[in-house]
């Protein structure tokens, strides 16, 4: 008789050929992967806290970046000018460009950092399972340090290429640095987020600007967002920014008004969108050569309706993948990326004045991940002719 296969324990989560997995959720060991529930789709959740270090001269009142390191539960790496040694990294940066590197034989040659004993293995993760009152003592956690300092983020792992928005990316963490290091650009102002995913980006916009329309697609999606908002009130209060969760689906014309349906807009917000938003912030939306296409459509009919001149701010990391197709190390959704960019500033009409260039990541790092060269910022000015 053939015994069934024991299902895998609920501790523990699989890692399958279908599964992408965030290099900001890879590299955390073991013991600080805290699940703390099961979401509407039954996929596991997960607890993250990142520690925010304000100014270059934080480090000195709260513990200096070797302690930033610790306290994130996702940091990968240090912020520039610490002074934590290579061995510290969780990742190698390049120093030679981002390009690729071969082998003799022109194969892709990754270098990868050397195994810790520390390290999980590759195929599974074993998070710790919190029971309800020990979800709640994090609250505690984040109380004994500075509590402005801390962003509590749940999300989850090893997800379906189509759930990918509810992990934490790197790109995410290099638009919350810049948000950081460019606060007169937010202050005061009226911010669209587009395909905002866990919501971190918009939770450290909020902390300087004066309404944030985090948005995304998908009810599961969009709850989890909205958790994470409430996780952070305590940053948001600081600065009395507002943090509004909505549906914005990139392949309709129209936002959804039905108030029957979750996370639908009002008139009202509608007419203040349209009406008073100055920037937009994307960060790593650009994977997928349609998606891109209609984040670019999205950019497109805003730009038409919005009634002031706004900037936009795009993360993205460019991936090198080896591709069958081609026989060679390609980077096709970055290259889609440029080109739609290229072609987004040559459809400027009469009405909007378009400039775009890439922003130099030389702002500091204010989270601890690792800033290798691939992660990029465009910034796009759209400006109204009068």
């Amino acid at each position: 008789m053939v015994q069934p296969a024991p299902s895998p324990a609920m501790d523990e989560v699989t890692f399958k050929s279908n599964t992408v997995l965030s290099d900001v959720h890879l590299y955390t060991p073991n013991q600080r992967h805290l699940m703390v529930r099961l979401n509407g789709v039954g996929q596991p959740v997960f607890l993250s806290q990142f520690k925010l270090l304000w100014s270059q001269d934080s480090g000195a009142e709260s513990g200096d970046h070797r302690d930033a390191q610790e306290t994130s539960r996702d940091g990968t790496g240090p912020p520039p000018g610490s002074d934590l040694s290579r061995e510290d990294f969780s990742l190698q940066t390049s120093q030679e460009g981002a390009g690729a590197q071969l082998d003799e034989d022109g194969d892709l040659d990754v270098v990868r950092r050397p195994r810790a004993a520390s390290d999980p293995p590759r195929d599974k993760v074993h998070p710790v399972i919190l029971t309800q009152e020990e979800d709640d003592g994090m609250g505690d956690e984040a109380q004994a340090g500075s509590l402005c300092s801390v962003v509590r983020i749940e999300h989850t792992m090893a997800t379906t290429l189509e759930d990918v928005g509810k992990q934490v990316w790197r790109g995410a963490l290099l638009l919350a640095d810049y948000i950081l290091s460019q606060q007169d650009l937010l202050r005061g102002r009226t911010v669209l987020e587009l395909g905002a995913g866990t919501g971190l980006a918009s939770i450290i916009a909020a902390t300087v600007a004066q309404t944030v329309y985090c948005t995304d697609v998908g009810a599961d999606l969009l709850a989890m967002c909205q958790r994470n908002i409430d996780l952070n009130g305590h940053l948001t209060a600081t600065g009395g920014g507002v943090v509004k969760v909505r549906e914005l689906d990139w392949l309709k014309e129209d936002l959804c008004t039905d108030p029957e349906v979750p996370f639908s807009w009002s008139e009202e917000e509608i007419s203040d969108l349209y009406n008073h938003t100055t920037v937009l912030l994307a960060a790593e939306v650009f994977y997928d050569d349609d998606l891109t296409d209609a984040v670019f459509r999205t950019l497109s009919r805003l730009t038409r309706k919005l009634k002031k001149s706004c900037t936009v701010i795009l993360s993205v990391e460019k991936r090198l993948n080896f591709t069958l197709r081609h026989l060679d190390v390609t980077c096709e959704a970055y290259d889609h990326f440029r080109a739609s960019l290229h072609t987004l500033e040559r459809l400027a009409s009469g009405e909007v004045r378009l400039a775009v260039e890439p922003v130099e990541a030389s702002f500091p790092q204010h989270l601890a991940y690792e800033r290798i060269q691939q992660l990029e910022l465009w910034k796009i000015v759209m400006q109204r002719v009068t």
